[in-house]
């Protein structure tokens, strides 16, 4: 059996819709009166982020929570064709505003994911692990029919880590530290002496493959003091970025990405769908956005890539979780909700009269 000769990828089937999706279970009657709500932790905005990234703060954190292809909003696309094209400018965006440290978690289903990976890495975002959050059997309830969808039940969605990319003068960190050393005219043993090692600078912090190690700070520092006491007059200063004195222990480690993995969890995240309290819905049950994340998986991720007083954006807000969890660890988060049902109950989860069950 053969089978028959396929046509090219774009022209499987129509373009995807983009706008029509499984309606609100609630609709304001009337327009918010305001467009933006914020205090000295968040500022939220009622609009396109693509409008309002140029006055946000640089992030720290980028948490996206956008389009699954799965008519999940208005706006949402229909399946996971068109997911390239619907974020491609706002990866762009993300980029022109991230600084080295920078961490995006990139929240979808894995067919989503998977076709808009290439434009992450098209801008300079660097794969670093694919986290599964399983909401376990509890989420179907037996409320699947197998024979229908032909496949297993999904229970799951993915948080991908990616960091930035970084290069200084286009070369990736660790030929800029050994091509900086060179440079000093220092034979490499000497980076041993520097650091006050037998062999671990030329064994670790030279290396140029898979074992190199990024020099800690303090390390950092004592080879570019070492470099610029001791190496070729001529070419101070040594670890340099504008050719007129060397970068500080400070200015190194803010070099890549912040992370901290709190004891005993791994990248499966066991964890119930969101219900309770937490979730918001209306008085007959419903949940009022679809996609809403708990706060304790978005205080998770926030809190293992930043520290204190570091900036957050929520590109999609949608009720505003992350946006929320930052504030409670003392965060500042910025971020745009374009739905206005979805953002006037998102603002009013930082209301501290809001109780859930008076919603509606």
């Amino acid at each position: 059996m053969t089978l028959p000769n396929k046509p090219p990828y774009n022209t499987l089937k129509p373009k995807a819709t983009s706008t029509v999706g499984r309606g609100k279970v609630v609709k304001l009657d009337v327009s918010p009166s305001f467009s933006q709500w914020n205090d000295e932790f968040v500022t939220l905005c009622l609009g396109d982020s693509l409008e309002y990234y140029a006055q946000w703060e640089q992030p720290t954190v980028i948490v996206s929570d956008g389009a699954y292809g799965v008519l999940g909003f208005e706006g949402d696309t229909s399946d996971h064709l068109d997911l390239p094209q619907w974020y491609e400018p706002h990866i762009q965006a993300w980029s022109k505003a991230a600084i080295p440290c920078t961490t995006l978690w990139f929240w979808n289903s894995e067919i989503g994911w998977a076709v808009v990976h290439p434009i992450l890495e098209k801008y300079g975002w660097r794969y670093v692990n694919c986290n599964i959050w399983n909401k376990g059997k509890g989420h179907i309830a037996g409320n699947v029919n197998t024979e229908k969808i032909r496949r297993f039940p999904v229970v799951t969605e993915v948080c991908v880590q990616y960091v930035r990319e970084v290069t200084i003068n286009n070369l990736p960190l660790k030929t800029w530290l050994l091509k900086e050393w060179k440079r000093s005219g220092l034979p490499l043993k000497r980076a041993n002496e520097a650091c006050g090692v037998a062999d671990a600078a030329t064994r670790k912090y030279f290396d140029q493959g898979h074992l190199w190690y990024f020099p800690p700070p303090e390390m950092f520092e004592r080879l570019v003091n070492y470099a610029n006491e001791k190496g070729n007059s001529e070419g101070k200063p040594y670890f340099s970025l504008d050719n007129k004195r060397a970068l500080t222990k400070q200015e190194w480690s803010k070099m890549r990405s912040k992370f901290q993995c709190p004891h005993g969890f791994t990248n499966v995240w066991e964890r119930s769908a969101l219900r309770g309290n937490e979730r918001i819905k209306t008085k007959s049950g419903k949940a009022l956005h679809l996609n809403q994340k708990p706060l304790d998986l978005m205080s998770l991720i926030i809190q293992s890539s930043s520290d204190e007083n570091d900036i957050i954006w929520e590109p999609f807000g949608g009720l505003f979780s992350a946006s929320l969890a930052a504030r409670q660890l003392n965060r500042k988060a910025y971020s745009c909700e374009i739905d206005p049902d979805y953002f006037y109950w998102g603002t009013e989860r930082f209301n501290p009269e809001f109780y859930q069950y008076s919603l509606l």
